[in-house]
């Protein structure tokens, strides 16, 4: 019997991670669901430079207080979370995108391929640290708002542009982006309090 060092023990646990998620995003790819292809590769296209949380963002700035307190919180973690995941985790990491074509995925569904790596997904960081972020402050919208960003998340990998994994890691990478700024923001609050 041989004891595995703690080092290649880490390497199978990547390698049967890896696996998992090249599965189910051979799965999805191969599911067909035509009623859906056009609205997800909509809502990815819609997400890009995070347009849909500004926009949300910039209704919420029309009102005073809470709402634009929200909205204030929000924009912090999208830029949070795009910096990180962008400047940090894509340039670390540097995973190959998914081969589209060879997991057949419809063309329907496609958007462009971006250029960027595939790891982390910076559309789902950006979304999910969004949704976290306002949600926090402002309660009424988490749950609309949180089910937007799982949307998009699932949209990147349903147009074939990331593994599931690559989501997975940018939900999170989202949920402490907004973290960051929420405290940020509650400590210049207190500064100015």
């Amino acid at each position: 019997m041989t004891h595995d060092t703690p080092t290649e023990t880490v390497q199978a646990v990547l390698h049967d991670l890896r696996a998992v998620d090249g599965a189910v995003y051979a799965a999805v790819a191969a599911t067909p669901t035509p009623t859906l292809d056009t609205a997800l590769r909509r809502l990815s296209r819609t997400a890009d430079h995070s347009k849909i949380s500004f926009s949300v963002a910039a209704v919420l700035g029309l009102f005073p207080g809470r709402p634009r307190r929200a909205a204030l919180a929000g924009v912090g973690a999208v830029a949070v979370a795009s910096a990180t995941a962008n400047l940090l985790g894509k340039r670390l990491v540097r995973r190959a995108r998914p081969d589209r074509e060879a997991a057949r995925v419809v063309a329907g569904r496609h958007v462009p391929m971006p250029d960027s790596a595939s790891f982390p997904s910076g559309h789902t960081a950006s979304a999910v640290a969004f949704a976290t972020a306002v949600g926090v402050v402002l309660p009424a919208a988490a749950v609309p708002l949180g089910i937007l960003a799982s949307t998009v998340g699932y949209s990147r990998v349903h147009t074939g542009v990331h593994y599931p994994g690559d989501v997975a890691a940018g939900a999170v990478l989202g949920v402490a982006s907004a973290a960051v700024s929420l405290t940020v923001g509650a400590s210049l609050a207190r500064r100015r309090g």
